[in-house]
């Protein structure tokens, strides 16, 4: 396997063999079958080389966000998170679900628009990154319970870095809407 694969393009040297470290992906269609897409995506995300494992949550239906905020004539989305045991480096990971989104279809026409396939990188281990091409953990993952919740589903002690646990923040983000209701 290419070593680069593990380091991403700008790594000096990292050991050969470096343990995996878990990655945890948001998955979400809003056209097309939706489960069917889904499910070949996680087949593609377990495909990948130096993914050692994928666990996946179940599929929950949500309503599509816009920037204006939540748009309920807009097609629903099916979501999902799946946490990726992986050697990739979290570029290599980046770049790597792009592909799947573009072989699944996507086309990015729109900020935040219907899509076949979206593939979101939440966190990669305790990464925190600013980086113009990859901010970890994921800016809006804190404010969506279309991640929060099925990642809390796979993974009970789930937290964000920089932001705390998953069932705390999908507890106060389900309080501020009961309070805006």
């Amino acid at each position: 396997m290419n070593r680069r694969l593990a380091e991403g393009f700008s790594a000096d040297i990292v050991p050969a063999e470096r343990p995996p470290v878990r990655a945890v992906v948001a998955l979400g269609a809003n056209l097309g079958d939706r489960a069917a897409t889904l499910n070949a995506a996680l087949g593609d995300l377990q495909a990948l080389p130096l993914v050692d494992g994928v666990r996946a949550s179940a599929l929950v239906e949500s309503v599509a966000v816009k920037p204006e905020g939540p748009d309920a004539d807009a097609p629903a989305y099916l979501n999902a998170v799946a946490l990726v045991a992986t050697r990739l480096a979290p570029s290599m990971l980046l770049a790597f679900l792009k592909a799947i989104e573009t072989r699944h279809g996507r086309e990015r026409r729109e900020r935040w628009g219907d899509r076949t396939l979206d593939l979101d990188l939440i966190a990669y281990g305790d990464v925190v990154s600013s980086d113009d091409v990859l901010t970890l953990p994921h800016p809006r993952a804190a404010e969506r319970g279309f991640v929060l919740a099925p990642w809390l589903s796979i993974d009970p002690d789930a937290e964000i870095p920089g932001a705390g646990r998953v069932d705390a923040l999908l507890e106060a983000l389900r309080g501020s809407h009961r309070g805006t209701s």
